[in-house]
């Protein structure tokens, strides 16, 4: 146990030399499962993800399509509002930039902000241009395996700290949302669920907007 705890800090140290720990957080070398509501069920015939708002069509994948898109491995460090944080986690799933480089998505001009819609209606916002940024991914996979149902499984959006990547903004871990359906393209900022009830908007971990 001692021996655990000594390393721990160890890691600990080694990553705020880095400058990788933000301020008010601390390692964990566990990953803590934090959600609202009940896990839903998951139904690979029913299930499927849904793109519109400010694009030039509506799009749609189901379970199987969604797999055949083009695939993206990210290393990243999370960082969650309850001042835990996780380093080098290893995701995969597709990147939401791919989607538009490959014309999956055609934006309209008037997208300038993005609504994460997930199972029971919860929603989680950010600007596109982070939903556009290589820290932000559409995840299937955690350390090589599916994601757990307590995690997000089948899809949930996951956006962390690429380190020596001080180009990219880094949210919150909650501004990924789990048990992801669709992506809603919109011309104006709308809150979240967590938002709405105080949660700051912008939710930069270096700053430590946690709350509005």
């Amino acid at each position: 146990m001692f021996d655990s705890f000594f390393r721990r800090k160890d890691h600990e140290e080694r990553v705020r030399q880095e400058g990788r720990l933000p301020p008010g957080q601390a390692l964990t070398q566990k990953f803590p499962v934090l959600h609202y509501g009940q896990v839903p069920p998951f139904n690979p015939a029913t299930w499927d993800f849904r793109v519109w708002g400010e694009v030039e069509k509506p799009g749609r994948w189901t379970w199987d399509e969604f797999n055949q898109l083009p695939r993206a491995s990210l290393k990243m460090d999370i960082h969650c509002v309850t001042r835990w944080s996780k380093f080098d986690t290893l995701w995969e799933g597709v990147l939401v930039r791919t989607l538009l480089e490959q014309g999956a998505i055609k934006l309209l001009p008037e997208a300038k902000f993005v609504m994460q819609h997930a199972e029971y209606g919860f929603t989680v916002n950010l600007p596109l241009e982070v939903i556009l940024q290589e820290n932000f991914l559409l995840a299937t996979h955690y350390d090589g395996q599916p994601l757990t149902p307590d995690h997000g499984y089948p899809l949930r959006g996951v956006v962390g700290a690429i380190p020596n990547r001080d180009d990219l903004s880094t949210p919150y871990f909650w501004k990924g949302a789990k048990w992801l359906r669709g992506l809603e393209f919109m011309p104006r900022d709308r809150r979240g669920f967590w938002e709405q009830a105080g949660y700051h908007n912008h939710a930069d971990v270096w700053k430590e907007e946690r709350f509005g």
